[in-house]
């Protein structure tokens, strides 16, 4: 089989909506968006302002503001623009340039969950040692390796996904270039393909869901040994929502890339796809950051010098 690719561009079908709610839609997913931008875009800037939240754990959290902000941007302004389109395609080059991004903000996002996870782990379990150890330096390879590791995976798979042949169908019914659906309609082997996505999705996926998780059982075994009725409630509060939101995350994608469904339900896909493209990056924000007292008080100090400097 020839290595030419004869397809020159694919069709998105997007999500499976009656045309009589599809601007209803389009509103909800427009709001979503601009909610995702906003609230990344106020951590970002209040993080770089504000000389208190100059700390280990707003670096980490900045950079996942701006992983949730280059994943969103990656996905949702095509699916808004596809929702108004009569033909909704988009080229083989764009096709994969936006899977090779999804992949490495994906997987960014992946990364910096773990970081933040032992960060809190040697935060709560460590305090008289966390300044030694969560150190500047420490703090920035840390990142560097997030995004080494996060751009390695996605060159991985655009480059074994590049070589195969595309000739036949060119309809994928997602509303973004998903990995699987392109494998789905290529007309090479994808034998290799596959066994890599379940290598590394084992190895960048698993382990790292598994990690966070062995983190906040030693956050919340610690903290039931020495504290108060009150904080153990408000630290169960805080990992609670924490976990939910790592779960929704981790869970889609294990759940679709690892040990995909046998049952081949496109509509359930499409929805689980939803998940950690669109809600979980809408959501960090809010339970990371923008319910944090050090964040509120940081807005109202830059409100309150932006207002003093305007006299």
């Amino acid at each position: 089989m020839s290595n030419q690719t004869v397809i020159s561009q694919f069709l998105l079908l997007g999500l499976h909506i009656p045309p009589e709610h599809q601007q209803l839609f389009y509103a909800l997913f427009l709001a979503m968006y601009l909610t995702t931008v906003l609230g990344n875009l106020i951590i970002i800037i209040l993080i770089l302002l504000d000389s208190h939240l100059h700390t280990p754990m707003y670096f980490f959290l900045s950079n996942l503001s701006f992983s949730d902000l280059c994943f969103s941007c990656v996905t949702m302004p095509k699916l808004l623009q596809n929702m108004q389109s009569q033909v909704p395609s988009i080229p083989y080059e764009g096709c994969l340039t936006q899977m090779c991004f999804i992949i490495d903000f994906g997987g960014m996002e992946n990364f910096i969950l773990v970081v933040m996870a032992y960060d809190r782990y040697v935060a709560i379990c460590f305090p008289l040692y966390y300044t030694n150890i969560m150190s500047p330096k420490l703090c920035v390879c840390l990142m560097m390796l997030c995004w080494m590791l996060a751009t390695f995976h996605a060159m991985l798979h655009t480059l074994l996904l590049a070589r195969l042949s595309f000739c036949k169908d060119n309809v994928i019914p997602h509303f973004f270039c998903d990995i699987s659906a392109l494998l789905k309609l290529a007309c090479s082997d994808t034998y290799i393909n596959e066994l890599m996505i379940f290598i590394t999705g084992g190895i960048f996926s698993v382990i790292p869901f598994s990690l966070i998780i062995v983190s906040y059982v030693q956050i919340v075994c610690s903290i039931l040994k020495v504290s108060s009725a009150r904080v153990i409630h408000k630290v169960f509060s805080t990992c609670g929502s924490h976990l939910s939101v790592v779960s929704l995350f981790y869970g889609t994608i294990i759940g679709l890339y690892i040990f995909p469904s046998a049952n081949k339900d496109t509509i359930k896909d499409t929805i689980m796809a939803m998940m950690y493209t669109v809600v979980t990056p809408m959501l960090n924000p809010f339970i990371y950051s923008l319910r944090n007292r050090d964040i509120k008080e940081a807005l109202i100090r830059v409100l309150c010098k932006k207002k003093i400097s305007l006299k």
